[in-house]
């Protein structure tokens, strides 16, 4: 069910961003937002500063983290749809969205925020607001998995996966993404695994990893840099091996994420695709933008084209 705060207008004039003649749909989820009465009220009351409707408010669970109130918000005609919520909700309502042409208004309340922080979107929930009643629309590529399930940032198995998953709740909530570094060394050890890489149809790719990264863009936890070349609009994937063999190799790599200047060698080697198929020689922990999803014995995505279109600041570069 959904809770309409206030009175649909028709004779509203449009905001300053397009795709907003439909009306707003705010998909939030309850335990990132605390209290959704008070957010929605203030989306309500920008939304009204720019001559918009009230949204409509459509809340997430634990057994439908988005897609389905977005679907919903979709159905009902909306030309915008914020997510309000972590990584995992802004997956979910992007999944959504993918190939409707509804524009999607990410709402930062979550601890990694990879949509946010990779496409030049304000972190503060205010700023967020705005932009996403008066931004511009950019249309991004997304990759979708041989499920179906959709990723807009990067989707991972193997060590990056295994950090997200042993990072200690309570202490994600308390300090935010640093978390993840006590992650980072839980799982540091872990095993490589031998893996299978296909590219298109170029000849397979073996070799032994510590993980393997396929990005619509590049920005990790904290702001680290894993593929620098990775563009949203390009319609291919990148792909990071990542294989260290010793603290060491760990360290050299850590350093040039931090300084943004990865480069390909021994540790790290980086490709490119429409359709990359990963096979690993047993299960491995995996996620998709930020968000944990089952491990298993395979990863396969592939790219689609201009599918997603996301709301971003009118200063932002194309």
């Amino acid at each position: 069910m959904s809770d309409v705060v206030a009175e649909t207008d028709p004779d509203a004039p449009a905001a300053p961003g397009a795709g907003t003649r439909g009306g707003v749909a705010l998909v939030v989820n309850p335990v990132k937002a605390g209290d959704v009465d008070l957010l929605a009220a203030t989306v309500a009351e920008r939304c009204a500063a720019h001559g918009l409707p009230a949204p409509t408010v459509l809340r997430t669970s634990q057994e439908d983290p988005g897609q389905g109130p977005a679907r919903q918000a979709v159905e009902d005609g909306a030309g915008l749809v914020l997510a309000a919520g972590g990584d995992g909700t802004v997956r979910a309502v992007a999944e959504a969205l993918t190939g409707t042409g509804t524009a999607l208004g990410v709402l930062p309340l979550g601890t990694g925020n990879l949509m946010a922080r990779n496409l030049g979107l304000p972190t503060d929930l205010d700023e967020a607001i705005e932009v996403a009643l008066t931004g511009r629309d950019r249309t991004i590529d997304v990759g979708r998995l041989d499920d179906g399930t959709v990723f807009a940032i990067m989707a991972g198995a193997g060590f990056d996966a295994a950090m997200m998953r042993e990072a200690p709740e309570g202490l994600k909530a308390r300090v935010g993404w640093p978390a993840y570094l006590v992650g980072g060394v839980r799982s540091l050890w872990r095993d490589r695994v031998s893996v299978t890489i296909r590219l298109d149809d170029a000849t397979p790719i073996h070799a032994r990893v510590r993980t393997v990264m396929i990005g619509n863009l590049g920005k990790l936890q904290g702001g680290l840099e894993l593929l620098p070349d990775a563009e949203p609009d390009d319609g291919v994937l990148d792909v990071a091996v990542v294989c260290p063999r010793s603290a060491a190799d760990w360290a050299v790599l850590i350093g040039r994420a931090v300084r943004r200047r990865p480069r390909t060698d021994h540790r790290m080697q980086t490709y490119r695709g429409a359709r990359i198929d990963v096979r690993m020689s047993r299960p491995q922990p995996r996620q998709v933008d930020g968000d944990l999803i089952a491990s298993g014995t395979r990863l396969s995505a592939t790219v689609e084209p201009g599918a997603l279109v996301v709301r971003v600041p009118q200063e932002v570069a194309p």
